[in-house]
């Protein structure tokens, strides 16, 4: 029998659970990539590992990236404060430049190893921080390249690019999460969660998940510091 393979990008947060949850619920036989990249929330990291075996992913890997070594980010650079809440319509400091891009393309190469032709991303365009590598734009961009830049792409084996949340309130994700099982309590969204995965609730990602859970009328299962 063959079965059919994705790569899921998970982050260790809300959305990235919810796509794996949503991947799984498919048929995918489902393998994790999350990356220490030098951000400050690292405990992100160990939730992703917990999701990834709850979740009944078939592999979990790791990638370290030295992306606090170009800087530019309150996400990579502890000099810069993480914003209490974001400034209006400006990109926030919390945008990590080419983040998804580097992810992606890393997710690519090991999908194309693994003959897994669908690579899953949580990105969304509505309740998200105004990054622009989480746009639709992007990743119909990135969908391209992918297809372009390699050999199962041009010999006719195409990859997708899933973005099952791109037009999903915060609410409706948490919602469609639950219904698949997905255990929240697990998740870790803060941009300065301690070693503990406990939440600030202050910064602009807490902020988000709060009011998510508030809209769904689901309790929310959040540890605060």
């Amino acid at each position: 029998m063959t079965h059919k393979r994705a790569v899921i990008l998970l982050s260790g947060g809300l959305d990235s659970a919810t796509v794996l949850a949503c991947a799984r619920a498919q048929g995918y036989e489902c393998y994790t990539m999350s990356f220490d990249y030098g951000q400050r929330h690292r405990s992100e990291l160990d939730a992703s590992a917990l999701i990834s075996k709850t979740l009944g992913a078939v592999e979990h890997k790791v990638i370290g990236i030295n992306l606090d070594g170009i800087g530019g980010s309150a996400l990579t650079d502890t000099a810069m404060d993480v914003p209490v809440a974001s400034t209006g319509t400006d990109i926030p400091v919390t945008y990590v430049p080419a983040r998804n891009t580097v992810f992606l393309s890393l997710a690519l190469g090991w999908a194309e190893v693994l003959q897994a032709y669908d690579i899953f991303i949580g990105v969304n365009d509505v309740d998200y921080s105004g990054y622009p590598d989480c746009r639709m734009a992007f990743i119909e961009a990135f969908e391209r390249v992918a297809n372009l830049a390699t050999r199962e792409g041009v010999q006719g084996r195409a990859f997708r690019i899933q973005a099952p949340l791109q037009s999903l309130s915060k609410a409706d994700i948490i919602q469609l999460g639950t219904q698949l099982g997905v255990d929240y309590a697990l998740t870790v969204s803060c941009y300065q969660a301690d070693n503990e995965g406990r939440a600030c609730g202050v910064c602009d990602s807490c902020q988000l998940r709060k009011q998510g859970f508030l809209n769904a009328d689901i309790t929310d299962p959040t540890r605060y510091f």
